[in-house]
C-alpha cells in the first residue's frame, strides 16, 4: 500500500498525467483478459497502469483517482515480468507478491543475448493467470524501443483466446529512470491510451497475431520514427555495398 500510495500521488499530482479511452476496463470481463503495452521503464509503466486501471474499476474515467480508490481494487491483475529483474531488489519482490508473473527471458539475461531453451511453464503459469482475472504484458520484453515482438505473447493469445486490449505510452522514458523509480523531470507529461480490444482470429499463425499486436501497440515499421527509417535505410545501403565490392 505504502508504495502504491507513493505512485499515486507522483501520477496525480507530480506530473502531468493523460490517460485515454478508461472507460473501456469497465465493460471487459472478469476473467481472460490480456493487455498488451509498449514498454519504456521497469517499473514505473506496469505500476501506472495498475492504478489506472484501479481508478476507472471504481468510476474515475479517464483520470487518476484519489488513494481511496486503491482500498477498493477488487479485481485480479497479473503482469508479465523477467525474473532476473524482479528478484534484484526488496521493492521488486514485493511487487512481486502484489501479483507478478515471473518469466526466464529466454533470449536475454543480464544484459547479454543468450540461447537458453525456451520455458513452456512460463506459458503455463500466464495462461492459469489468465483464467484467474487479467494480464498485463509487453510483447517486446524490453525498454527499448521499435525492436520486434516475441512470439511467446502470441503463442500465448493462440493457445489462450483471450479478449487483447491494446495499450499505448509515452513520457516515461523522460520522466524516469530506466527502472521507473527515480523521477528525472517532475511536471512532465506521461501518456497512457488504452484502445478497443482486438478483433483476433485465433486460428491464424503466430507471425500474423504478432504482427496485428505490434501494429495495435505502434511499434510496428508503420510507426518508426524518420530518424531510425533513416538509420535502417542506411544500413541496408552500406550491406548492398560490401556485397557489391569485389574481393581483392
Amino acid at each position: 500500500m505504502g508504495f502504491g500510495a507513493i505512485a499515486n500521488a507522483r501520477f496525480r499530482k507530480i506530473y502531468n498525467t493523460e490517460l485515454e479511452g478508461t472507460d473501456i476496463i469497465r465493460q471487459l470481463p472478469s476473467k481472460n483478459v490480456l493487455f498488451v503495452s509498449n514498454h519504456q521503464t521497469y517499473f514505473a509503466d506496469v505500476t501506472m497502469m495498475l492504478i489506472a486501471i484501479s481508478s476507472a474499476k471504481n468510476g474515475f474515467k479517464d483520470k487518476i483517482g484519489p488513494l481511496y480508490h486503491l482500498l477498493n481494487a477488487n479485481f485480479r491483475v497479473y503482469f508479465v515480468a523477467a525474473n532476473e529483474t524482479m528478484k534484484k531488489s526488496t521493492l521488486t519482490k514485493a511487487m512481486t507478491k502484489a501479483g507478478g508473473i515471473l518469466v526466464q527471458r529466454t533470449w536475454k539475461k543480464e544484459g547479454r543475448s543468450t540461447s537458453l531453451k525456451v520455458d513452456t511453464s512460463d506459458s503455463d503459469t500466464i495462461g492459469k493467470a489468465l483464467t484467474d482475472g487479467w494480464v498485463i504484458t509487453f510483447p517486446q520484453g524490453t525498454t527499448t524501443p521499435f525492436v520486434k515482438g516475441r512470439k511467446g505473447t502470441a503463442h500465448i493469445i493462440k493457445k489462450n483466446k483471450p479478449l487483447v486490449v491494446p495499450v499505448v505510452i509515452d513520457g516515461f522514458r523522460r520522466s524516469f529512470d530506466k527502472k521507473g523509480l527515480l523521477m528525472k523531470k517532475k511536471g512532465a507529461t506521461i501518456r497512457m491510451r488504452f484502445k478497443p480490444a482486438l478483433n483476433i482470429n485465433y486460428d491464424d499463425d503466430l507471425d500474423t497475431i504478432l504482427d496485428q499486436v505490434m501494429y495495435s501497440i505502434e511499434q510496428s515499421e508503420e510507426f518508426y520514427p524518420d530518424k531510425l527509417k533513416k538509420k535502417i535505410a542506411e544500413k541496408e545501403s552500406q550491406k548492398k555495398a560490401s556485397r557489391s565490392t569485389p574481393e581483392a
